[in-house]
């Protein structure tokens, strides 16, 4: 038989203990600040139904849904009818898939539990979803989210809120972002105003892969979903407004004034750089008329952050949807929210160097095991260690002392404690200090004291 290579699929990664402890510093510290904006931690199935899926992403995000076949005998029941019908085909084959994110699935829960909910609806949640997707540097095809979701308002003082998150959540992990922020009425009132309101959806697709493919890249796509010359002549320009965020939605205000959609858009986003001024946010947060997030649920403010230090795609993203619900049958209710994309994030702060030294570390000391009595006073010694909060182990064999140490110093641990005969004798081990190379005599009862 042949030995099969082991492998994992294309997008998708293993996480060394090392990478773990460090993607569990950024996931608390991420949680910390959800939890301490008043936000409840929730969990959905990683599969959906596709009924609930499709349909929600607009048709390119419908593509890159990772759809699950039937288990069972579904094989059988396919018929010459089924194959000359991929609509049909498909449906019997697949009825469920994988998340392609939580926003619907949260969307899903409120409906599916509206009874029990109190609403504003303010919920957390970090966990993966798949996407199909061309793998390359900074995307993956399965990659965690942290969402934060508040549902049930239309209040504008919940985006400021978000931005507030975005400031404290970027603060603590030491990571200097812009937060780029548009609002899709404005967006529709420019499609308005150039006279193709019917394709806002081609325009807002096309107009946000401006940063990827260029603008003349923009133009040539618009051209081809059947924009006029003159209509793309104008919209150039808007999508190139530099100045203040003020001085950009006033000069906006001249150009698509016609547009009471438009309009309110402007007013929305003047209510919440206004807030944010007031609470002396210090996030550098700048209006983008290029940023259209191509997601077809969202209706009013969006956001999205970049690193200012570290060349990757964006690491955090969200806007308000007024109508999500609506799909599942529960209409008016609106909701807003924002996603930290964590592998990115991870990647900003590995590529950064700005990972904390305790989120390096997982054993803080080590006993090395020489057998007899010494090794139960080191296992004594090691359980009122780990009473008090500090991660402990002892070597499981009285191996030879060198090994002891190579493999302490592999490790990375930066105490080892040595419990000898002479040691125990005098109610006192040998600490060594692994990064500085001292070694000290400690009584058993100061040594809690000494690596705390």
């Amino acid at each position: 038989m042949s030995v099969q290579k082991p492998s994992i699929p294309k997008g998708t990664r293993d996480f060394s203990p090392a990478e773990m402890i460090r993607r569990t510093y950024m996931f608390d510290t991420i949680k910390s600040v959800f939890r301490n904006f008043g936000f409840l931690p929730l969990e959905t199935p990683a599969m959906e139904n596709l009924t609930t899926l499709l349909g929600k992403y607009g048709d390119e995000g419908d593509k890159l849904l990772f759809k699950i076949l039937n288990s069972g005998d579904f094989t059988d029941k396919i018929t010459s009818e089924l194959l000359s019908n991929p609509n049909a085909l498909a449906t019997r084959i697949c009825e469920k898939g994988l998340r392609y994110d939580l926003t619907v699935p949260f969307a899903r829960y409120v409906v599916q539990h509206q009874s029990e909910i109190q609403f504003p609806f303010r919920r957390y949640q970090v966990q993966p979803v798949w996407r199909a997707d061309r793998p390359q540097k900074g995307r993956y095809r399965e990659f965690y989210q942290c969402d934060v979701d508040i549902i049930g308002s239309r209040s504008l003082i919940n985006e400021v809120e978000l931005i507030q998150i975005v400031e404290e959540v970027f603060n603590r992990l030491g990571i200097r972002v812009t937060l780029k922020m548009n609002n899709r009425k404005i967006l529709y009132g420019i499609a308005e105003s150039i006279g193709y309101a019917d394709k806002m959806m081609d325009i807002t697709i096309a107009v946000d892969k401006l940063d990827k493919i260029g603008l003349e890249n923009v133009n040539a796509e618009l051209r081809s979903k059947g924009i006029s010359e003159e209509a793309v002549a104008i919209l150039e320009p808007i999508l190139q407004l530099s100045g203040t965020n003020e001085e950009k939605l006033n000069l906006l205000e001249s150009i698509i004034g016609g547009s009471e959609t438009g309009l309110k858009g402007i007013e929305e986003m003047r209510t919440i750089f206004g807030y944010a001024q007031s609470l002396d946010v210090k996030l550098d947060v700048e209006l983008d008329l290029s940023l259209a997030r191509g997601l077809n649920y969202y209706t009013g403010a969006i956001f999205e952050v970049k690193a200012k230090d570290f060349a990757i795609g964006s690491i955090c993203g969200g806007g308000r949807y007024d109508d999500l619900t609506g799909i599942f049958g529960m209409p008016n209710t609106s909701g807003v929210g924002i996603s930290f994309g964590a592998d990115r994030i991870y990647d900003v702060l590995s590529g950064l160097d700005l990972f904390p030294e305790e989120a390096n570390l997982s054993t803080r000391i080590i006993f090395l095991n020489f057998g007899g009595d010494e090794e139960v006073a080191s296992l004594r010694l090691m359980a009122e260690v780990r009473k008090a909060g500090i991660a402990a182990e002892i070597y499981p064999e009285n191996a030879k002392m060198k090994k002891q140490m190579e493999y302490a110093n592999r490790r990375g641990i930066p105490f080892v404690a040595i419990v000898g005969s002479e040691e125990l004798a005098a109610q006192q081990l040998t600490l060594k200090n692994m990064s500085s190379g001292e070694q000290k005599q400690v009584a058993f009862v100061d040594l809690i004291k000494y690596i705390a």
